[in-house]
């Protein structure tokens, strides 16, 4: 490219500089303050007014989830021991909020109440404090038996309802308007906290026809925010997932001011995308359930949850946002139902 020609008056910059040379016009008006903190010296207005960021996070932990498996991450925990190791691994770090679900023999996701049993009520028995939740998404008559037997259990604190119809990966993932207002109704019944999982902004206006506006439910609501997956909101690149996650924050909080709102960080933004949620006041969950990778602009892969989960405490920590005890997570929990 061609350098642009000088074009500076000169003459003109000669003459201001010999009459006034190069000094800055300074005029304290503030004295003996420069940069005054608390007040100005014209009134008691606050110069710098402090943010309305929370000071709590909810840090909840997704052990394994239904996507991946061994062949897309060795580490992936898919076995009752795995998971219940891997969980382990996690409080004895400090997490306080753990998120599981069963896998079978195969590696598949499956509704089984012995195998959720089986991990719920060890991590449970042997660490009483924690909050727990499960992903409870039955795909045929006999898992939604298991499912309304695992609601009524009490080892739970929540349950997600997925206001979803999309193409999630290679596979179709539709809740109907019926499904879902059911099982909302369910949750409640057994005095769960139903968690409005959505996936794109499309989802938000699902869950504002057919849960808040049909009088279902009224805020404040527990929001799962679920980007980053193939078919969810993407996030191509640092302004894609800004730009999309602001967007659905704002959809959230314009139906439901006062959300509880958790970015459950998938795909390869993860890392990036737990960040920009600690900035922007909202929650976080994180782990393997939604994603294999560190980092979005590399390929190496998560080794363990609690890797991940030490990796954004402290990047909470280092923002100001202490961690929220299972015992606040519970009450803010009853708040949004």
């Amino acid at each position: 490219m061609a350098r642009k020609p000088n074009t500076v008056n000169w003459e003109r910059v000669n003459q201001w500089v010999a009459r006034e040379g190069v000094q800055a016009n300074w005029q304290v008006y503030g004295a003996p303050a420069i940069m005054a903190v608390n007040k100005t010296a014209f009134s008691d207005a606050e110069p710098m007014p402090r943010w309305a960021e929370p000071e709590k996070l909810i840090l909840s932990v997704a052990i394994n989830g239904a996507f991946f498996r061994k062949d897309e991450n060795p580490n992936q925990p898919i076995s009752s021991e795995e998971i219940i190791r891997s969980a382990q691994e996690c409080i004895d770090a400090g997490a306080q909020i753990i998120h599981i679900h069963a896998r079978d023999e195969r590696g598949y996701n499956v509704l089984d109440t012995g195998l959720f049993k089986e991990t719920l009520t060890h991590l449970r028995r042997q660490n009483n404090h924690i909050a727990l939740d499960a992903c409870l998404v039955a795909v045929n008559d006999e898992e939604e038996k298991m499912m309304s037997e695992m609601m009524s259990l009490g080892v739970m604190e929540g349950v997600p309802v997925n206001a979803t119809s999309i193409v999630l990966g290679d596979n179709r993932f539709v809740k109907s308007p019926a499904a879902m207002i059911e099982k909302t109704r369910r949750a409640l019944a057994q005095g769960l906290t139903p968690q409005i999982a959505v996936y794109s902004d499309a989802d938000i206006d699902n869950a504002r026809r057919y849960l808040i506006d049909s009088g279902l439910i009224e805020g404040p609501l527990n929001w799962l925010v679920l980007p980053g997956l193939p078919g969810c909101s993407p996030t191509y690149s640092p302004e894609t997932m800004i730009d999309g996650f602001m967007r659905l924050v704002r959809l959230i909080r314009h139906i439901d001011p006062a959300s509880v709102i958790v970015a459950c960080t998938g795909g390869r933004s993860s890392s990036y995308l737990a960040t920009l949620a600690i900035l922007m006041g909202v929650h976080v969950r994180v782990g393997m359930e939604d994603t294999v990778w560190k980092w979005p602009h590399r390929d190496d892969k998560i080794q363990s949850n609690v890797e991940v989960f030490r990796q954004i405490s402290g990047i909470a920590s280092a923002l100001g946002r202490d961690l929220m005890g299972a015992d606040e997570y519970r009450k803010l929990m009853t708040l949004a139902s």
